[in-house]
């Protein structure tokens, strides 16, 4: 955990002194250095609708507005939501830039990477990616160099496996499950798998491909495993009530990784903040509205995870969590409308 947390803290230190001249929209070219005339035309592309990206959409419309820069007002929001359809992302990505948005927010990698294809020239701002550099979207997370830049949803993999040993000191076996289609996913999938098997665990890898097959897949890992771990995966957090209904009954625990699949349904998690990741998302908006360069901005980071348990699962599946844990944790609750 100490050395997650001391790369998260020097990767937000970089990007807060990182910063430089000139970030331009196609309708509005400028020159190096040159503050956005306003109001300033944003587009907010979210992939679908779960806790965790609203969140990370209402934080950067609040830092925004923390910032001076109410919609409205000095900035102009249009808010776009594929409901998780790639058609969808394609066709909003194209109309923003018809449109000559002066910057775009892309929410989570499909998003991203949609409105990337779309544009060289208007500044992109991603949140919810775990990974940018990876999945081809900059040059580097270091040093994006190009138009697009913004935060990673980077959570701490190996402590969630961690977590996971120290709840379930008898767990053998676990499964990984996770969306084969997204990038995201699969890089958190690796991570997990590499951990788990660093601590003798065995491994099983189950993929689904969309929420259709999230029921199948998960009542065929009933039985054949001691825990399972899903990492932030857009699919699996929007379907996490329907998991959990499976999974707890069976008496099977389901270690995630972010607060909103927790309110789903799941037993613990060491997660981050989607709003705080809005938030620092919206501070670097400030900075390219005000001019700054959008290409040598490096991908921002959260350095706060917190320790969840969900005490609803925790009484379901009568496991009794260690002391120190218990202690520490954030307690939460299986959100109403999760109920199944």
């Amino acid at each position: 955990m100490k050395r997650f947390l001391s790369l998260m803290t020097a990767a937000v230190l970089s990007m807060t002194l990182l910063s430089g001249c000139g970030g331009s929209g196609e309708d509005a070219a400028k020159e190096d250095g040159q503050a956005m005339k306003t109001p300033v035309d944003i587009g907010i592309i979210q992939l679908t609708e779960h806790p965790a990206l609203d969140a990370a959409r209402e934080g950067f419309i609040q830092g925004l507005a923390d910032a001076g820069y109410n919609d409205g007002d000095k900035v102009n929001i249009e808010v776009q939501n594929a409901q998780g359809d790639q058609s969808n992302l394609q066709t909003i990505s194209q109309k923003f830039v018809s449109d000559g948005k002066d910057l775009i927010l892309a929410i989570a990698t499909p998003a991203a990477q949609a409105i990337a294809a779309e544009t060289k020239d208007i500044p992109i701002l991603v949140t919810a990616v775990t990974d940018p550099a990876a999945v081809g979207l900059c040059d580097s997370n270091e040093v994006p160099g190009g138009n697009l830049s913004g935060t990673s949803d980077l959570t701490p993999v190996e402590e969630q496996i961690d977590l996971l040993t120290e709840i379930l000191p008898d767990a053998k076996k676990i499964t990984v499950m996770y969306c084969s289609g997204e990038d995201n996913s699969a890089i958190q999938a690796d991570m997990a798998e590499e951990a788990a098997k660093a601590k003798g665990l065995e491994v099983i890898r189950k993929t689904v491909t969309s929420s259709n097959d999230v029921a199948q897949v998960t009542e065929s890992v009933i039985g054949t495993c001691d825990a399972v771990y899903i990492p932030t995966d857009n699919v699996l957090a929007s379907s996490m009530p329907l998991v959990s209904s499976i999974t707890n009954p069976a008496g099977l625990p389901v270690i995630v990784g972010e607060q909103g699949p927790l309110e789903g349904g799941g037993l613990a998690s060491v997660t981050i903040s989607y709003s705080d990741l809005g938030r620092t998302t919206a501070e670097m908006a400030v900075k390219i509205i005000e001019g700054a360069d959008i290409s040598t901005m490096p991908i921002g980071y959260s350095s706060n995870p917190q320790l969840m348990i969900n005490t609803d699962t925790v009484s379901e599946l009568g496991i009794t969590i260690p002391a120190d844990i218990e202690a520490s944790a954030v307690k939460v609750t299986t959100a109403a409308d999760s109920n199944q």
